[in-house]
């Protein structure tokens, strides 16, 4: 008689302890504050389902502690990039063309409003 092994289960390429090792490092990694969600509300690293459940869970509360931690200007950059994938080549192009002829304006209308470009040097020696 022989036997056939069944092949091992996977969960993107990770077995069922490698899975359990990067929820249990990355879960550690968390603020306090959402360990504590974690366990309140009851998400486990035992069994399959739960271990992927908490997987998934720890992953979408990395991600929400990155976008606390982006500054105003990261933020916007992030938008544009979640934007642009909703325009094709050709919208994205001409927006960025309307946007340089607009900091083009900008500059002209700073520079009707500050014309001395002139660069006054002052020496104080002797």
């Amino acid at each position: 008689m022989s036997s056939k092994k069944s092949s091992a289960r996977t969960f993107r390429g990770m077995s069922y302890r490698k899975v359990q090792r990067k929820n249990s490092r990355d879960r550690q990694q968390l603020t306090k504050e959402n360990q504590t969600l974690l366990k309140v509300h009851k998400y486990r690293n035992l069994g399959w389902t739960n271990v992927i459940k908490l997987f998934e869970k720890i992953r979408e509360l990395q991600e929400q502690e990155t976008v606390k931690s982006l500054s105003l200007e990261e933020l916007f950059i992030e938008a544009d990039r979640i934007g642009n994938k909703y325009f094709d080549s050709q919208e994205i192009n001409q927006r960025n063309q309307r946007i340089a002829q607009e900091l083009d304006e900008i500059a002209d209308i700073i520079d009707s409003q500050y014309p001395d470009q002139k660069v006054e040097i002052v020496d104080y020696s002797k």
